[in-house]
């Protein structure tokens, strides 16, 4: 497709030049379980069921937005700076520059993807134009990362293949959150402010589907992007699929369902954090479908719930987590919070065998602390992006310009 492979070349110059060296050991060898990613401050662990921090923090970030683990064991930050590179112990091996980088994911091919923006001489007169864009690389934890493809709206959705460039509306589009599936098919999350579901042209709220080759392959036809419903694609911010690292060669998930958040601010919005189902059906093709026994709330079972009315305020990001738990991460940047949810949209974790209670313990934490900065171990300032791994659980904490990391005390016993 045009302009797909556009200031490539010059890209991968800046990145070779960006390359401070070549990774040694993934991880800390000299301690075992979660000694060998940081410390716990005994006197911060709660006296019940609940996260506490590991420390240390992670710090000399430009207001991270997003973190993910990759398949390769390696940590991904995208900031101001663009893409960040990490060891699990925190080490920065490389930094790339991405113009406009806010959301990063790896498949099972090692391959990475930043979202982020280019600019193209496609405005009247040939004048620049700021477009959303999907960067594509590989050898990125060899030290010698390079971008062999580009996705640039609107030229890689194939409804929009045969239109003129709008230099108005286009440059409004954003691509707002990446997932990978098990078999290397990428789901891109955009939002803009073209929606006309008459049109044939796709609506810019939804999520464009793409296979291992980037060739636009779907999109997310059946979710309402302009209203408010349990299928809604308004103000997409985030998107989590169900398979993630560790590599496995059984049992990762084939699931096509995602989890997606909305941010969307002009928009009442009585749920903001979503389960997608999705299924293929013979006659009409892959469907995007609600998840409505998310709105059986057991309280026998839980207190609180993923799908209670006006939950959330402003969810920036979300992560499943790929284990056989399968909870669900939310972090909300308005009310400065971490959620952890059930698969089945309880709030809280597994109560401990020794419990008499057999309700999901509430976990979730946050606030901006008693002096409004969220620099403290339980407290945030802006979280926008969160990710699991190995149990450990990762937020992106913008306005501390920090990575924080947390694992629940029951996991450490």
């Amino acid at each position: 497709m045009s302009y797909r492979n556009f200031f490539v070349g010059c890209i991968c110059m800046f990145l070779l030049g960006s390359c401070s060296a070549l990774f040694g050991e993934k991880e800390d060898t000299t301690v075992s379980d979660v000694m060998e990613q940081g410390a716990i401050d005994p006197n911060l662990n709660p006296q019940s069921v609940g996260y506490v921090p590991i420390t240390p923090f992670f710090t000399g970030f430009s207001n991270p937005v997003d973190i993910v683990v990759g398949y390769d064991e390696l940590i991904y930050v995208v900031d101001d700076n663009g893409l960040n590179i990490l060891d699990l112990k925190g080490t920065r091996s490389q930094i790339i520059p991405i113009p406009g980088a806010t959301d990063v994911v790896q498949d099972r091919r090692l391959h990475t993807y930043v979202c982020g923006r280019i600019d193209l001489p496609r405005g009247p007169g040939g004048s620049m134009v700021n477009l959303p864009a999907v960067y594509h690389l590989i050898n990125t934890a060899s030290g010698n990362a390079q971008i062999i493809d580009t996705l640039i709206h609107p030229d890689c959705d194939e409804s929009r293949q045969s239109t003129q460039l709008d230099p108005v509306n286009d440059p409004l589009v954003r691509f707002t959150g990446l997932t990978a599936l098990h078999n290397n098919t990428l789901y891109v999350a955009r939002t803009g402010p073209k929606n006309d579901i008459n049109s044939f042209i796709r609506p810019d709220n939804g999520v464009l589907v793409y296979d291992a080759q980037g060739i636009n392959i779907g999109y997310s036809s059946g979710l309402n992007p302009v209203a408010s419903s349990l299928k809604s694609s308004v103000g997409i911010s985030s998107i989590s699929g169900l398979a993630g690292p560790p590599q496995k060669e059984q049992g990762i998930s084939t699931s096509k369902n995602f989890l997606i958040t909305l941010t969307d601010s002009t928009t009442t919005l009585e749920y903001r954090v979503l389960m997608i189902t999705v299924y293929d059906d013979p006659d009409l093709g892959t469907q995007y479908t609600e998840t409505p026994s998310l709105l059986n709330f057991d309280y026998t079972k839980a207190n609180r719930f993923m799908y209670e009315s006006f939950r959330f305020k402003k969810p920036e990001d979300c992560f499943i987590s790929p284990d056989n738990l399968q909870y669900h991460f939310v972090v909300d940047s308005e009310t400065d919070s971490l959620y952890i949810f059930t698969n089945l949209g309880y709030e809280g974790v597994n109560a401990p065998a020794t419990s008499a209670s057999r309700k999901q313990v509430i976990v979730s934490f946050g606030g901006a602390g008693l002096d409004g900065t969220g620099s403290g171990p339980f407290s945030f300032n802006d979280p926008s992006g969160v990710c699991y791994y190995k149990r450990m659980v990762y937020v992106a904490d913008k306005k501390n310009n920090r990575i924080c990391r947390f694992r629940l005390n029951t996991d450490l016993e």
